[in-house]
């Protein structure tokens, strides 16, 4: 399901939560079910500034980035992370979110370069299959 190459590599995932807000509930639930689906997590912790996590996903050589983010300022922390990314040429690593973000907003993050957006009670199911899909384009 979640194989990189022919040799069932498992795709490395970072999650990471910038900013300031410390309820990790989500991105915890949202590391157990990619475990569950065969992906290899990594997760950063609580508090962590874009270019630590833009740092540590590039140490360990994840394919994809999943931001969890609760308070607000979702605009600002994600593009950071997709600049810094671009500066580092690693602009390949797949990024998605999660949180509380509204609805209105998830065109303009879709639009900068976020994959997806997964909201609070997103099924599980539509969370592996939403980013094997973003992995088989």
């Amino acid at each position: 399901m979640s194989d990189s190459t022919a040799t069932g590599a498992k795709v490395r995932v970072l999650i990471g939560k910038p900013g300031l807000d410390g309820h990790d509930r989500g991105a915890k639930y949202v590391a157990h079910i990619l475990r569950d689906a065969g992906f290899e997590v990594i997760y950063t912790g609580i508090r962590r500034t874009p270019e630590q996590i833009v740092d540590a996903a590039i140490q360990e050589d994840v394919k994809m980035i999943g931001l969890s983010l609760l308070s607000g300022a979702h605009n600002t922390l994600f593009k950071r992370v997709l600049d810094l990314l671009k500066e580092k040429d690693a602009a390949d690593i797949i990024v998605f979110g999660g949180g509380t973000i509204p609805p209105d907003d998830v065109p303009g993050l879709e639009a900068m370069g976020i994959k997806a957006v997964f909201g609070p009670g997103t099924p599980a199911k539509e969370i592996v299959d939403t980013l094997n899909a973003c992995l088989a384009k």
